[in-house]
């Protein structure tokens, strides 16, 4: 059940079992245009981000999150946790207010919500808990379009953002859990304009600090994105391919052992040969091809898909990246960089 200011948010679609996700899109409406979330919204776009850096002295004992991935982390071992470079996805948290105990996911497709929350709530503790959370992320990168069938005229909304966020809400309310929404920063709540007139999000990234449950827009620099940069970002285009994953979040952290175990997700030989002819594409082609939103990626977008490509090129096979089949595993320093068991 999804609660604003302890007040359960209410659907008239309940009964509408035919009108596949009205009462996502109801709730969505209603909470987009909730007083209190709109200004609680603003409050967040207003805050100074967080920029979070690795491997120096000092630095906080941190979690990055990568898309299609979900964290969850205990305050007594991990300082920070979060996610960037979100432009038509969706930031989850989801926090325990007595423990403590936090999780978050880089949501990117509906049918990974549903599978995708249960996984984030395995690890939260009671379940009679007040639980807080978050949405952040997306925004309205949907064209309304009008499409004709037997005579008639339907109204379309396309896009990635909305049907995503549509599916997390209506989710959350169906849930017997009670979720206490703090904060709705997605879609139109989160769109900002360029001067060529295209549509933007004003926040990709935030981090949770863990012992307080405060939540800020951040920017993680390369060198916090870890451990295991680049095969976590391949996992993310390969396992829309792989059984394993239908329907789930990647498994990257261990929660009692704070180590990452950055689980196997299989790749054909061909995507070598894929790879090598998506490396020939200019970087306008790369953005037009390879982004959900060309241009609203950040600028090291390109960069990204060709460290990508390149060890794919590499690496045709899979099993080298995985042997045996099992987890690529990286314990925590005392400097807070990490470094991979062998």
């Amino acid at each position: 059940m999804l609660l604003v200011d302890g007040e359960p948010v209410l659907s008239s679609a309940a009964g509408a079992a035919s009108r596949a996700g009205a009462i996502g899109m109801e709730l969505v409406a209603a909470l987009a245009g909730h007083p209190g979330l709109r200004d609680a919204a603003d409050r967040f776009k207003a805050a100074p981000e967080t920029r979070i850096s690795a491997g120096q002295e000092g630095a906080p004992r941190h979690v990055y999150v990568f898309q299609r991935e979900y964290a969850t982390v205990d305050p007594a071992r991990v300082e920070f946790v979060g996610t960037d470079e979100a432009t038509t996805c969706i930031g989850v948290v989801i926090r325990n207010n007595r423990t403590g105990m936090t999780s978050v996911s880089h949501m990117d497709f509906p049918k990974i919500v549903e599978g995708g929350l249960r996984q984030m709530l395995e690890l939260l503790g009671d379940d009679n808990a007040p639980f807080d959370v978050h949405l952040i992320g997306g925004f309205s990168d949907a064209s309304t379009k009008v499409v004709r069938s037997s005579g008639k005229k339907h109204i379309k909304q396309e896009g990635y953002s909305y049907p995503l966020c549509c599916k997390i809400v209506e989710v959350l309310h169906k849930s017997q859990q009670q979720f206490h929404l703090q904060t709705f920063c997605v879609l139109e709540n989160n769109t900002a304009t360029d001067s060529l007139g295209n549509a933007l999000p004003v926040i990709g990234g935030f981090v949770v600090q863990t012992s307080s449950g405060v939540v800020t827009p951040a920017s993680f620099d390369m060198n916090s994105r870890c451990p295991d940069e680049v095969v976590r970002r391949i996992r993310v285009s390969v396992c829309s391919y792989d059984p394993t994953w239908q329907g789930r979040l990647l498994e990257t952290y261990d929660t009692q052992c704070d180590v990452f175990q950055i689980a196997p997700a299989c790749w054909m030989p061909d995507w070598a040969d894929i790879a090598s002819s998506l490396n020939q594409l200019s970087d306008s082609e790369v953005l037009m091809q390879c982004s959900t939103s060309p241009a609203a990626e950040p600028p090291h977008f390109v960069e990204n898909e060709r460290r990508i490509w390149k060890y794919l090129i590499n690496n045709p096979d899979w099993e080298e990246t995985f042997p045996k089949h099992k987890p690529r595993v990286f314990h925590r320093t005392n400097d807070g960089s990490w470094s991979r068991y062998s």
